[in-house]
């Protein structure tokens, strides 16, 4: 089914799923040291809302999960802040044009770091003014592009992370919304600096927010994309739960665009 976004001609019935499914097995991914999630039937006495148990007429379960640890995630500023802001009162848009690209992090120390300069290069610009070709999300997919990265365990493993310069580029760009298939654009033990996430929402104090922060802009976390999913520019349609919190998991779908 043919429609147009922006101008752009997608087809709706080929929607492409860069998310991970949230399951209570040990195939979830998981970051920050927390536990798989839980998804259980609600027992009352000797009822289970479980109809192979043949005590209920449906399935009705109960579900246990941290929505920065358990697998794709969209967040909002209030992510960092003091004061509360929720997702769904910062993301009213669902349609963006999108860049994709793909990105091997360089070896900074011990760290492995996305740096300004390998996004400018993969972006083909060399001025942080420079307008991205419309472009209002990106979506970054790092190398080595593991399946693994739908199952991984990331909790003290030290993973790649986004330089404070590259996200500064990013903001500068004008790209309201970033996905990456990192379970942050931070360094995991950072000592809670969160320079990039404050960088990117242009946050200078988390318990007084400048009139110019981004409450508007969008980071999402532990996306996949798979290396058929070529390098490009498409259509995302960014879902979310209607979750009153900072964040909430997401299903962010790319489109190909045909004209």
């Amino acid at each position: 089914m043919l429609a147009k976004i922006n101008n752009f001609e997608i087809d709706l019935s080929k929607p492409i799923d860069i998310s991970i499914p949230l399951t209570n097995t040990d195939e979830n991914p998981i970051a920050w040291y927390i536990e798989k999630p839980v998804i259980e039937p609600v027992v009352f006495g000797d009822w289970i809302g479980k109809v192979s148990e043949g005590k209920s007429s449906t399935n009705f379960n109960n579900i246990f999960f941290n929505p920065h640890g358990h697998g794709t995630h969209t967040e909002c500023l209030g992510h960092i802040t003091n004061d509360f802001y929720s997702i769904n009162q910062s993301l009213k848009q669902f349609f963006f044009f999108a860049k994709l690209i793909t990105i091997e992090p360089e070896k900074i120390g011990d760290d492995l770091v996305i740096t300004k300069e390998s996004i400018s290069t993969s972006l083909n610009v060399t001025n942080a003014s420079t307008k991205l070709n419309k472009t209002e999300a990106l979506i970054i997919r790092t190398l080595p592009n593991q399946k693994e990265k739908k199952s991984r365990k990331y909790s003290n493993t030290n993973p790649p992370y986004l330089s404070e310069e590259a996200a500064i580029f990013i903001r500068e760009s004008e790209i309201q919304h970033l996905l990456i298939d990192l379970p942050s654009v931070d360094k995991e033990h950072d000592e809670g600096k969160l320079l990039a996430h404050k960088a990117f929402w242009n946050v200078k104090d988390t318990h007084n927010l400048n009139q110019d922060a981004r409450f508007n802009a969008t980071i999402t976390e532990m996306i996949y994309a798979s290396d058929e999913i070529e390098d490009g520019n498409y259509i995302l349609n960014l879902q979310i739960a209607s979750f009153e919190n900072d964040a909430s998991p997401s299903k962010p779908l790319l489109y190909k665009i045909y004209n």
